[in-house]
């Protein structure tokens, strides 16, 4: 058996680890790569293995860098199923068109530029319909059921505590049990379960997310956020909360449900709380009808009293143009929730450009604000900002609450490492900024894992599960795509010594095809 890293590996977005037997290709995951890892994409709109080929793929989660290049792998051919939990299928239903449209449009943006420059035009990585396709190939399975799905291939799913339907995966292949961490949630997160442990393993595959940090010694996030909306609410002005669509809006409505319960902020009540985003309405109305099998006790007992988290009286869905739109002309005090969560795109900005300018507005930030983003400029404290082409001067109070982070810090990866014997044969540290994973793969060779951070590409042979590596050799690609590759990083070259190399190049892919 020979296992690839294709994706994740010294960066922390595009999950894809490929696993190949005599007579199976399956996939862990199929996640797209976003910000600075993009850049350092392997093949460009495309796998380095055929997607034709591909037996199966079993999925972590519904976040875009574990899901979102499933339906590229359908429109490369790829006709198997993709394995995972109930809600995370529901999810996915309606990530996937998402994700597919942002696609569209983004392209099109593009395009328009292209036309102008009289530049060849381009097309979306993948369509509307490309990812209708592939909610067709999602088939459901839930918790802690071991099952046979692929010849002698089984798989079981346990709660990983990071999103509704989250899991690591134990997949039992070649008499071996490989455990793949996916991404590992906070414990005492609102709505979902803890972190569930796994015991026994040969190999082990998992996350590095904060593996060089853990999250500060804090309040707990429910009395951040009550402290903060109370002072907000005080200044008079309107409460801006960028919000990552699936997973963190939900969580925010959920603390404002329970604050309204016990009546914790004064005239809290009689303000209205807006969700403008349609993933998110529609990601809230799967939280809605999910309690069962996946929230935790407290949720239960909350739901059990009567509570609605997420359909409380105040609570207001804007899902077309025009009820977007209408919010800002609403002259009363309100609490808006808007995607991206980066406020990169989307509803976001526009809220942002109507109220950030402002001496009695807030802006709540609730999750992570990577560098270059325009969320990250904000709570940096910039100047000026831009929006849409104009120029504004932040003035509103900048508020950020950290506890609502949904990867375990470093403690807790320990935490969940250390239920493995030291015994188990190798621990592959992935999902981590370079340096971070390299020296947490470190971390875990100072307790006695043998552990590594694979390079992109890098393949294991488990059969002898040494240390060499050698790169993937199943790459599909023409011998003049790589000449024309060469030719770039080489500068000026003949036509005939492109004749010449490509030859030899031709007669060294048969051999290594051979080998």
């Amino acid at each position: 058996m020979y296992i690839t890293f294709t994706g994740a590996a010294r960066c922390v977005t595009g999950s894809c680890t490929l696993i190949e037997t005599d007579d199976k290709k399956v996939l862990v995951d199929c996640g797209m790569r976003q910000g600075a890892d993009a850049k350092n994409t392997p093949v460009k709109d495309g796998f380095v293995f055929d997607a034709g080929q591909i037996d199966a793929v079993f999925l972590t989660h519904a976040h875009i860098d574990h899901s979102g290049l499933i339906p590229l792998l359908v429109k490369k051919g790829f006709t198997g199923q993709v394995f995972c939990t109930g809600a995370t299928s529901r999810l996915c239903s309606i990530m996937f068109p998402d994700a597919g449209h942002i696609q569209e449009m983004e392209t099109e943006w593009a395009n328009r530029k292209r036309r102008r420059a009289g530049k060849k035009e381009i097309e979306p990585l993948y369509t509307v319909e490309d990812a209708k396709r592939a909610i067709t190939h999602l088939v459901p399975m839930d918790y802690d059921e071991t099952s046979k799905v692929l010849g002698d291939i089984s798989v079981r799913f346990v709660d990983a505590g990071h999103l509704l339907g989250s899991a690591s995966i134990e997949l039992c292949v070649e008499d071996k049990k490989l455990v793949f961490s996916g991404d590992i949630g906070n414990k005492d997160k609102p709505i979902i379960k803890d972190p569930i442990y796994i015991k026994d393993a040969d190999m082990v595959f998992m996350e590095s997310t904060y593996g060089d940090r853990n999250h500060k010694d804090l309040l707990p996030t429910s009395e951040q956020l009550r402290i903060a909306l109370t002072a907000a609410l005080k200044r008079g002005g309107n409460i801006v909360i960028p919000s990552f669509a699936v997973g963190r809006t939900q969580e925010v409505l959920y603390a404002i449900s329970i604050m309204l319960e016990e009546n914790s902020i004064p005239g809290l009540e009689k303000v209205p709380v807006y969700i403008d985003s349609p993933l998110g309405i529609a990601a809230t109305e799967i939280f809605k009808t999910s309690s069962k099998g996946y929230f935790d006790k407290e949720a239960m007992a909350f739901k059990s009293e009567g509570v609605e988290f997420f359909s409380f009286k105040t609570l207001i869905v804007a899902q077309s143009v025009d009820e977007s739109k209408a919010i800002n002309m609403d002259k009363r005090q309100k609490i808006i929730i808007s995607s991206s969560g980066m406020c990169t795109a989307g509803r976001i900005k526009h809220h942002l450009k109507h109220n950030i300018w402002k001496t009695n507005a807030t802006v709540l930030f609730v999750g992570y604000q990577a560098n270059g983003t325009l969320g990250r400029r904000i709570l940096d404290g910039a100047d000026n900002i831009r929006i849409f082409g104009e120029e504004i001067q932040p003035r509103a109070t900048i508020e950020r609450i950290e506890g609502f982070s949904g990867h375990a810090d470093k403690d807790g990866l320990l935490e969940w490492i250390g239920h493995f014997p030291t015994s188990v044969r190798k621990v592959f540290v992935m999902h981590g900024e370079n340096s971070v994973s390299i020296n947490f793969a470190k971390d875990l060779e100072g307790l006695g894992y043998d552990a590594v951070s694979p390079e992109l590409l890098d393949t294991f042979d488990t059969s002898k599960m040494m240390s060499e590596r050698k790169k993937v050799k199943y790459v599909k690609a023409e011998p003049s795509d790589i000449m024309d590759e060469l030719s770039q990083k080489l500068g000026e070259v003949s036509n005939d010594e492109k004749l010449r190399m490509k030859k030899e190049l031709e007669n060294l892919l048969k051999k290594w095809d051979k080998e």
